[in-house]
């Protein structure tokens, strides 16, 4: 499944020759033959939109992410790759294995993730990479194919974590994505010191909690957009009166749904008294005048929606400016050891997250803000800087990917496909067999906020999503199923479905026959 140019057949020879205990294989003497470091950076429910290198589809920006947009400026940024499951675990297990949730066994955050089935770390690690994980892990099960791990346990709290290590638990005293980097920063330095000794590359996962919801900031950034107002989507005060009921039976608004720890009115139970303190000082005056603004009927309705919406998306741009700060620090200290030539550099995250479009929180849906996900690229002197690329990528294209970039062959049983070409070319090759659609499903009707199950197809143009449960007169779910049908190109904003207009039969009847391959394909 590669489209990529072999290295080097000595090189191959060399690494396929390699003993699958993680001994070090016999070292390159040419430094240009060497494989490359592998750097990937991941964090929990970064809305692409709040990442500058993108912004909005109509041009605004939510925020400023200077270190994250070095990534793409030096590297490459994809505008067009999304999850095969858009909720934390099915799509962490999907990065890991190249597979759909189908064969990686974790089709939601409940199932515990098998971590002896293939896994790009693992498989580096017997190639001779030196391998590690740091941050959020959230598989249930312990890390495998690693040679050094710290993960948090579950979700993890904002501050003063307890994690797991190979030796036990320990709780760390701090703020957990501040603790992350660091940690990251330090593997850093191991591992490039381990490359000076014995010559093996490595692959280190560093993964953030934030900005995960509750949104928790540190108190660095408590005043960051004091003075501003953050601009709204356009679709804030959607009333989904184009879409299919589906779309009713969702428990994530703006509006109705965030809770008080969600709104800051209550602080986090795992603060130590210092930083009660510090919370205290600052949000007990800016929860006194929204209390007082509520009940006086100041603010109310439409505008209570509004006023809702600008204190959610403060706090979770606060916790994405933590995350950047870590990505630029990460970044300076590859800088520092002098091997940033030699370390290709990704940044993305688990799934894409809603910032109020449709008046929504959370993620889990087909629709764009949930389904795509923000992913940049660094290799310096391979990927053309400032590169943009409109592949149809998924996050089970990662494993087999990396894989390749490595010199090692993928598992037949990976359903995702090396972009590898792509990259060296600058985003300008596109493998004449690449895919020109991609499939999704999501699992959990009776899961948090209720989104009912569904799947789809997504071409270039077009989006088809069919929801099995829902009752196309209005109830479910438990109805006889309702289909949805939006045109990307004349309606980016999903907007108005057109599955039952006659004028758009034929493309349903299309697209209903393309998501049966994709179904068969992925034994969905």
């Amino acid at each position: 499944m590669s489209h990529v140019d072999r290295l080097p057949f000595a090189f191959v020879l060399g690494v396929l020759a390699a003993p699958l205990s993680g001994d070090p294989p016999p070292a390159t003497p040419e430094a240009s033959d060497r494989r490359p470091n592998i750097l990937f950076i991941m964090s929990d429910d970064h809305a692409w939109q709040a990442i500058s290198a993108y912004g909005r589809p109509d041009g605004t920006r939510v925020n400023q992410t200077p270190s994250i947009d070095r990534i793409a400026s030096e590297g490459m940024r994809f505008d067009r790759f999304f999850v095969e499951n858009s909720i934390c675990a099915p799509s962490r297990a999907a990065f890991l294995t190249g597979c759909f949730s189908t064969r990686h066994g974790v089709p939601t955050n409940a199932e515990v993730f098998d971590g002896n089935q293939p896994t790009w770390p693992a498989l580096l690690r017997d190639s001779g990479y030196r391998t590690g994980v740091f941050g959020k892990w959230h598989l249930k099960s312990s890390p495998v194919g690693f040679d050094d791990w710290k993960v948090l346990i579950g979700q993890g709290p904002y501050y003063n974590p307890p994690m797991k290590t190979p030796e036990g638990r320990v709780r760390i005293p701090g703020y957990t994505t501040d603790l992350i980097t660091e940690q990251g920063v330090e593997a850093l330095r191991r591992f490039s010191a381990g490359r000076d000794e014995d010559g093996r590359p490595f692959a280190l996962i560093v993964q953030h909690k934030a900005p995960h919801r509750r949104w928790d900031p540190n108190p660095r950034h408590f005043r960051l957009y004091d003075d501003v107002i953050v601009p709204e989507p356009e679709t804030l005060l959607d009333d989904y009166a184009g879409r299919s009921p589906a779309s009713t039976l969702q428990t994530m608004t703006i509006a109705r749904h965030l809770d008080q720890r969600d709104l800051k009115l209550v602080p986090p139970p795992e603060l130590d008294e210092t930083q009660a303190l510090a919370w205290n000082a600052y949000y007990d005056e800016v929860n006194a005048t929204y209390r007082n603004a509520v009940e006086s009927g100041e603010l109310a309705g439409d505008d209570l929606t509004r006023a809702k919406y600008q204190r959610y998306v403060k706090d979770y741009l606060e916790c994405v400016a933590a995350v950047d700060e870590g990505v630029g620090r990460i970044l300076d200290e590859l800088d520092a050891l002098g091997i940033a030539d030699e370390t290709l550099v990704i940044y993305t995250s688990d799934q894409g997250w809603y910032l109020g479009e449709h008046g929504w929180y959370d993620k889990r849906w087909m629709y764009e803000e949930s389904f795509r996900t923000p992913f940049v690229i660094r290799w310096p002197d391979r990927i053309d800087g400032g590169s943009v690329s409109e592949l149809m990528a998924q996050n089970i294209d990662l494993a087999p990917t990396l894989l390749d970039l490595a010199g090692v062959e993928a598992p037949s049983r990976m359903h995702g496909e090396s972009f590898a070409d792509h990259l060296r070319s600058g985003g300008r090759d596109t493998p004449d067999d690449w895919r020109d659609a991609v499939y999704y499903r999501y699992y959990e009707s009776e899961g948090p906020h209720t989104v009912p199950k569904h799947d789809g197809v997504r071409t270039e143009r077009w989006k088809l999503i069919w929801f099995p449960e829902v009752d196309p007169d209005g109830d479910g779910p438990a109805g006889p199923g309702c289909w949805e049908l939006y045109d990307l190109v004349a309606d980016p904003d999903e907007m108005q479905s057109l599955a039952d207009d006659p004028a758009h039969a034929a493309t349903r009847a299309s697209l209903e026959a393309r998501l049966e391959v994709l179904r068969s394909r992925y034994g969905a």
